[in-house]
């Protein structure tokens, strides 16, 4: 199992395990992780899945595609490690990553 650490806007940890090739959001949203977002069902047509990576793991995670950019450009509270959690699958590489959800009021 992989261990990925959810903290939200208030600042609350949780840490969530799944199973290699799982997504962060199917992982997160399964386990019960506010903040997360899934309209378009996890296909990287939306962008209501948009976490923040902590950097120690942007390195680790697979290129982002320019779908994924382009939805990310349409987003005010963007940042340079913002991602769309939907596109994270897990990897025994990414056990341990840390994510901070986006209150989606903000």
């Amino acid at each position: 199992m992989i261990k990925v650490t959810c903290i939200d806007s208030g600042g609350h940890v949780r840490v969530v395990e799944a199973e290699p090739g799982v997504s962060v959001m199917a992982a997160a949203t399964a386990q019960g992780v506010p903040e997360i977002e899934t309209d378009c069902g996890g296909v990287c047509s939306c962008a209501s899945c948009h976490v923040y990576v902590d950097e120690a793991w942007l390195g680790k995670l697979t290129p982002m595609s320019k779908n994924e950019n382009s939805l990310l450009g349409l987003l005010d509270v963007r940042r340079p490690n913002s991602r769309l959690c939907c596109q994270i699958s897990l990897t025994p590489d990414l056990d341990g990553l840390t994510i901070r959800t986006v209150d989606p009021e903000a």
